[in-house]
């Protein structure tokens, strides 16, 4: 493996929280990869929202292939800018192993009930996945992973969460949300790789389902400018809209790929950092051109009015709200009625507002790992409402 000086090598790793013997054939990163891939939670991801439902049709993205779209777009751009690119799959694969059944309207719902409580944030719950409640090893809680592919599933996290992190795990992967430095850079080429993906498919899934059409999609200058392009190469394209779709959205996305690399390396040829640390300690280098940038922008903007908020979205979004805030509400009542292990830690033997903070937290786990669903059958079992059918 070919890697830049500033580029995350598996043999200098900052390491796992509990000390293991390395592997015989695979490097740490690629360890890391392995374990979230046989990973419950991301069996889980199959059957979790990205826009669309899961019942609503079988070929829209879910949780688990808007990942390995991530996967696959982070590791191109790693490989071209000699970054390391079993990292950047293992934290693109885990990324949103955290997120609610019913993508950012079951998160939204989640963090309400939590309000007085810690609040929800799926990025952290990623890491709560990872770092204690996945199962699976006789030596430790959850997948005790290295400090790099840690810090890259933390995307985002407030201030009170990172200090709670910081007093857990000294100079930490909360440390940098407190003295407001860069992760490496496989962790920036994920957030970036993570918004590429979802303006893409997003698009096509928008087509798809029949919310927005490539009428629309013609005033923005992102899909437009491609469109036109695809349509002169290929004249033929015209009586067939799916393929023009397609070959839009393909090159777009190599556009978009081929502009993070050279603005990329740019703003790597002008800072020179040499080492992790000095990516660490830099602005933000992995990045799109100042172009590239605005027009992303505009692409989400059009997608945030016409398709996320379209009322039809809006009235699942409405519905999963409910699910999730009902199901919160009985199981903070009657935590019997979860999975036998999660009622256990519910009802362990706290007492006063500390008893309250953990069984509201387990039920919080709880709901965050059902798919979507498992939460719509829990939901009727304990209500005898069907919703989102």
């Amino acid at each position: 493996m070919n890697l830049a000086p500033y580029a995350c090598d598996p043999a200098q790793t900052r390491g796992r929280r509990h000390a293991e013997s390395p592997a015989p054939t695979r490097t740490d990163f690629q360890r890391d990869r392995d374990r979230i891939v046989h990973s419950t939670a991301f069996r889980r991801l199959v059957y979790k929202t990205q826009v669309f439902l899961n019942h609503e049709g079988d070929l829209f993205r879910t949780r688990l292939t808007h990942s390995l779209e991530v996967a696959q777009l982070g590791r191109s751009i790693a490989r071209a800018l000699q970054l390391n690119e079993d990292l950047v799959e293992a934290i693109a694969l885990a990324h949103d192993l955290g997120h609610t059944p019913f993508g950012h309207a079951g998160q939204d719902a989640l963090n309400a009930c939590m309000a007085e409580h810690g609040g929800f944030e799926h990025n952290l719950q990623s890491l709560r996945v990872v770092d204690s409640l996945e199962e699976r090893y006789p030596q430790f809680d959850g997948l005790n992973l290295t400090f790099e592919t840690r810090e890259g599933i933390l995307k985002h996290c407030s201030r009170s969460n990172a200090e709670q992190l910081e007093a857990q795990e000294p100079q930490g992967i909360g440390q940098r949300f407190l003295n407001r430095t860069q992760p490496s850079l496989e962790a920036q080429l994920c957030n970036l790789a993570d918004e590429i993906a979802y303006n893409a498919h997003d698009i096509d899934d928008g087509v798809r389902s029949g919310l927005i059409t490539l009428a629309q999609l013609q005033d923005i200058p992102l899909f437009d400018g491609f469109r036109r392009e695809a349509l002169q190469a290929h004249p033929v394209l015209a009586n067939s809209g799916r393929r023009l779709l397609f070959e839009t959205i393909r090159r777009m996305l190599s556009a978009q790929v081929y502009d993070v690399i050279a603005a990329t390396q740019a703003a790597l040829d002008k800072a020179q950092p040499e080492t992790v640390d000095e990516v660490r300690a830099a602005a933000p280098l992995l990045c799109f051109s100042q172009a590239m940038r605005q027009q992303s922008l505009a692409l989400k903007q059009f997608l945030l009015h016409q398709l996320y908020r379209h009322p039809k979205v809006m009235d699942t979004t409405r519905q999963a709200r409910q699910v999730i805030t009902e199901l919160f509400a009985l199981y903070a009542q009657t935590p019997q009625e979860m999975q036998a292990g999660f009622a256990a830690q519910a009802q362990a033997t706290q007492t006063g507002v500390e008893a309250t903070q953990v069984k509201l937290r387990v039920v919080a786990d709880y709901i965050a790992g059902m798919t979507d669903r498992f939460a719509s059958r829990e939901h009727e079992r304990l209500t005898g409402q069907k919703l989102l059918t």
